[in-house]
């Protein structure tokens, strides 16, 4: 590989937060913190929730399948076992949540924020075992919005899930840095 499409690559990370660019200096991973992980969950929240209102209030049915579908599809993996297929499919149900808002832009910066989030669940681990049902928080968003289309419920149920993942990861983060030597 040239360092051109090498350079492109890089350079396309800059806009989702993950690489800073310097001048005179390049480029290089965006550092990560406690105050940067809860700004990414605060806005991942607001900005998920917004748009999954705005889709429970457009519902169609191919939207609605669509989220079950993906519901099924991540419930059928085991996280323990297959950790990168089940992001995938954790990513995906998440977006079609959203998807069905009507607001592109908002579903993109949806997205950034969560490729956002996924960094840190990448550097502190998973939180399979953490004490929590992932799979009934799910079914109960889905449920919310797509089947009953209760926008208000879902918007809650969202926000709880996010904000509860920001706690959890949050805590992984605070217990790594006191483990790292000074």
């Amino acid at each position: 590989v040239s360092l051109s499409p090498l350079r492109e690559a890089i350079s396309r990370l800059v806009p989702a937060g993950l690489v800073e660019f310097e001048d005179q200096r390049g480029y290089r991973i965006a550092p990560v913190s406690e105050a940067n992980l809860a700004e990414v969950i605060g806005l991942r929240a607001e900005l998920e929730s917004l748009a999954l209102g705005h889709a429970v209030e457009r519902a169609e049915i191919d939207w609605e399948s669509a989220v079950m579908g993906a519901l099924h599809r991540l419930n059928r993996i085991d996280a323990a076992q297959a950790a990168d297929t089940w992001e995938a499919a954790h990513a995906a149900f998440h977006m079609t949540l959203i998807g069905g808002c009507g607001l592109p832009t908002l579903v993109e910066f949806c997205r950034v924020l969560r490729d956002q989030n996924e960094r840190y669940m990448r550097l502190y681990g998973p939180l399979t075992g953490a004490g929590r049902d992932i799979a009934d928080e799910h079914a109960a968003i889905a449920a919310a919005a797509a089947l009953n289309r209760d926008a208000e419920a879902a918007r809650r149920l969202l926000r709880q899930h996010i904000e509860r993942t920001g706690r959890d990861l949050a805590e992984r983060f605070r217990a790594q840095m006191q483990t790292v030597p000074a």
